[in-house]
């Protein structure tokens, strides 16, 4: 029984790194419509300057995703 409680831990977490790229992306919402309209690149430094947790957030995605899953 001991080996069944880790893998029902990991199976409950697998909600949390489709909330954190939801919550990166809604951060960066208004910088993405902004890039979509009109792309210039003081735009994109901008968005990337000021937003620095959303940007490493989606980064490190796919490895977040591998490691909840």
């Amino acid at each position: 029984m001991n080996s069944a409680r880790p893998l029902l831990q990991r199976r409950s977490a697998g909600w949390f790194p489709l909330l954190l790229i939801l919550l990166a992306f809604g951060d960066l919402r208004t910088e993405l419509i902004l890039l979509a309209d009109h792309f210039t690149l003081t735009a994109m430094t901008y968005a990337i300057r000021d937003h620095q947790l959303a940007i490493v957030v989606l980064l490190s995605s796919v490895s977040l995703w591998r490691r909840y899953r």
